[in-house]
């Protein structure tokens, strides 16, 4: 496979404190699975601080999505999602961002 710049800026970001890892199965809610994770976001969006949480969860036909929140220091918020195992997909990694996130994990940034 070709590079992908979108992998390429992901891999070489700088980290920031983790919020943890959920998995989620087909048919759950990540609401209900990644509660605590979600909170943890939440409360670093509230006091201006920086975190990062990955959230991986099936397609329709089960294959794994893998999404990565970014919560940088000036309340922005990067979704990076990883779609080279969805067969059904362009296989690629794509980007958004919003600026004012009010409510992670079920945001829609422009792309």
């Amino acid at each position: 496979m070709l590079d992908d710049p979108v992998k390429d800026r992901w891999e070489s970001r700088t980290e920031y404190p983790s919020c943890g890892e959920v998995s989620v199965a087909q048919g759950e809610e990540i609401q209900k699975q990644g509660a605590r994770e979600i909170d943890c976001l939440r409360r670093a969006l509230k006091s201006g601080e920086s975190a990062e949480l990955k959230i991986t969860y099936p397609t329709v036909e089960g294959d794994p999505i893998r999404e990565y929140y970014r919560l940088t220091p000036q309340g922005r918020l990067e979704v990076y999602t990883d779609s080279t195992d969805d067969h059904y997909s362009d296989q690629k990694w794509s980007f958004a961002e919003c600026y004012t996130p009010e409510w992670l994990a079920e945001i829609s940034c422009d792309q």
